[in-house]
């Protein structure tokens, strides 16, 4: 982005939001979101991948600019995947318990740091979990051959950042809700992305997650089109086709010769 361009949307999450800038697969969300506000926003990609909210939470006052450096006018919380890991399971520890991980989320909304740029937050939910592709591509790649995640677990860290947007008013991007959405998954059906349940030709999770976990192309595309809408809905005069640029048109020279 042009150093003119003032104010910016911060994104601070794990390797869903790292990966967002990755074209390999055909489309990235925090690449699209740039895009779209190019020239208008400055996108901030805070995306560390393997982080959780223990980790999120510690780290960000080393992440986050201060209102000196630079006016945050949205932020983008998005952990979960990771904090929902079973613990004591291979590799390094990375599981948050669920309440932890609920305060967790209400300390960075609340951090000192936050609050002096009063920005507009939208918490995401982890998406769903594909749990036989998890394993199946674990145990190709790493060895492993223990469950670490669960469609079920991770619907509850997702029910987390539901409860907390409705309890401190802070808007919701509810991603986990838009996939099972997308499958064809309705309430009280027999949960999508857990072994065993059959899912319908078309409509499966790996479609929307490369590797039961991590985004495809179409995964990261829905994301985007879901945060936009929100955009639209809650904070119609921050579309980004209603901000202008922070330079004037080209073709009006009279504004641009008087900067």
């Amino acid at each position: 982005m042009l150093g003119t361009t003032e104010d910016a949307f911060f994104l601070l999450g794990d390797s869903i939001t790292q990966r967002g800038y990755d074209q390999d697969l055909g489309f990235g969300w925090v690449a699209a979101l740039s895009s779209a506000y190019q020239r208008k926003l400055n996108i901030i990609n805070g995306g560390l991948s393997g982080y959780n909210t223990n980790m999120g939470l510690h780290v960000l006052p080393q992440v986050l600019p201060t209102p000196e450096q630079t006016k945050m006018r949205f932020l983008a919380i998005f952990f979960g995947a990771n904090d929902a890991r079973f613990p004591n399971t291979p590799q390094a520890e990375q599981h948050v318990p669920i309440e932890r991980y609920k305060e967790n989320l209400k300390n960075m909304i609340q951090h000192p740091l936050v609050q002096a740029h009063k920005p507009r937050i939208i918490l995401i939910t982890p998406p769903p979990v594909d749990e036989a592709l998890c394993e199946k591509l674990e145990l190709k790649i790493w060895g492993i051959d223990v469950v670490r995640r669960t469609a079920k677990v991770t619907s509850q860290y997702a029910q987390i950042v539901r409860d907390v947007g409705k309890e401190m008013d802070v808007a919701v991007l509810d991603v986990w809700s838009a996939f099972m959405h997308k499958v064809g998954w309705a309430p009280g059906q027999p949960l999508i992305g857990t072994r065993g349940v059959p899912q319908e030709e078309g409509l499966e999770l790996p479609a929307l997650l490369v590797d039961g976990l991590h985004l495809t192309g179409e995964g990261n595309r829905v994301v985007y089109q879901e945060l936009i809408k929100l955009i639209s809905e809650k904070w119609p005069d921050q579309r980004p086709e209603t901000l202008t640029f922070d330079l004037p048109y080209w073709g009006d020279e009279s504004a641009w010769k008087d900067i």
